[in-house]
């Protein structure tokens, strides 16, 4: 009885509780094309982007504002670039999603996970572990298989749309690597540096907002339909997963925080076969299985020391 009174909680301070988080976030991110792709039915981008995190920065600002009493905030000014980066991601990335298909850039976007190793590299001056680079190029076969239904092998074109989802998966890659450099040995908690970041966003965004020539219409709806969407992104695709992707940087290395949040697009097509009612080929199963092994592998594994 004993030792097995030692041994619970040293299984339970085992649990991967990062690679989990991460991988919860990946789910949520996979939902999120889709979603957003809809509720830009109702709006325009630069005007989504305040909303979404307007709403973000009011519900966790309570949280920030005790913890700013308590003396827990004094090193918000490291996590301020992290927030231009984001920035630049979501603006990125909307107009990816605005003008191609939600699909295709899942696709796209994926690319961050062979990106971050080399960039994580370029960094610490070390070269990627080959675990890291094998399971991210199988998770990367897999998306291709995933989406060869759609895209065609021969036939993939690229509009102004995917240029900037691309642009999003390089920011990507450098949002987990520099939000690692900056908030190394900082006192400053997951939560707090999400709602430093969509403070930086909301402002940014509604200075952009300002500047164009968008109808302040844009920014209050009268459709239900799009609040419920925008609050299902706020909770689980914006403050949820930044939280777990900050938590995550902070606990593993920047690769595998990129190759588990790689694995949203199949979480993606499964959310499309479960709620659209999508129907996939053997090829793309093949190839949501091999993103899922990537990702399993990857969380089971213990933390990858760089190669010497």
């Amino acid at each position: 009885m004993k030792a097995q009174t030692l041994t619970t909680p040293s299984l339970f301070n085992r649990l991967p509780v990062a690679e989990l988080s991460l991988l919860l976030t990946a789910i949520f991110w996979g939902t999120s094309y889709g979603i957003t792709k809809e509720a830009l039915i109702y709006t325009s981008v630069l005007a989504f982007i305040v909303i979404r995190f307007g709403l973000t920065s009011l519900i966790l600002l309570p949280n920030f504002w005790r913890d700013h009493k308590k003396g827990l905030t004094k090193d918000w000014k490291y996590a301020l670039p992290t927030g231009l980066v984001l920035l630049s991601i979501f603006l990125a990335e909307t107009y990816g999603i605005f003008h191609t298909t939600a699909s295709k850039a899942a696709f796209l976007i994926s690319l961050c996970v062979l990106m971050t190793p080399f960039i994580e590299a370029i960094s610490h001056k070390q070269w990627p572990h080959r675990s890291v680079l094998g399971f991210a190029l199988l998770s990367v076969i897999g998306v291709l298989l995933l989406t060869q239904n759609e895209l065609g092998w021969g036939s993939l074109t690229l509009n102004i749309g995917d240029y900037c989802i691309l642009l999003a998966a390089l920011l990507r890659a450098c949002m987990v690597v520099s939000t690692q450099v900056l908030l190394k040995g900082k006192r400053l908690s997951a939560l707090n540096i999400t709602s430093i970041q969509a403070n930086v966003v909301t402002v940014g965004a509604l200075l952009a907002f300002v500047m164009s020539d968008a109808s302040l219409k844009d920014l209050v709806p009268a459709e239900g339909s799009f609040w419920v969407l925008a609050f299902y992104l706020v909770i689980f695709c914006t403050i949820f997963a930044l939280f777990a992707q900050n938590y995550g940087v902070k606990h593993t290395t920047p690769s595998r925080v990129a190759l588990l949040t790689g694995s949203e697009p199949a979480f993606g097509a499964l959310f499309a076969f479960i709620w659209l009612g999508e129907s996939f080929s053997t090829m793309q199963l093949i190839g949501g299985a091999c993103i899922l092994a990537a990702t399993l592998m990857a969380t089971l594994q213990g933390k990858m020391a760089p190669s010497q």
